[in-house]
């Protein structure tokens, strides 16, 4: 099982699932992580935090503590 933080810059990945405490996985849910999306990994801050991804069209920056809670496969 690997998460969205251990995933490589300039890397395509799938989501797979959400774990995690319901609101956090709901405020996750609310910025169009969902099952399915393709997630592009544009960049990694030198101490890995914040991950700045790509999904659906727009650019996002996410704290490691939340890129944990993303379960995702299909590494490109």
């Amino acid at each position: 099982m690997q998460t969205l933080r251990d995933v490589k810059p300039g890397k395509t990945v799938k989501i797979v699932s959400i774990s995690g405490e319901r609101a956090i996985k709901r405020r996750i849910m609310d910025m169009g992580l969902v099952s399915g999306a393709e997630i592009f990994v544009r960049k990694v801050a030198p101490l890995g935090d914040p991950i700045e991804i790509t999904v659906r069209g727009y650019e996002l920056s996410l704290r490691k503590s939340d890129a944990e809670s993303i379960i995702v496969g299909g590494d490109n």
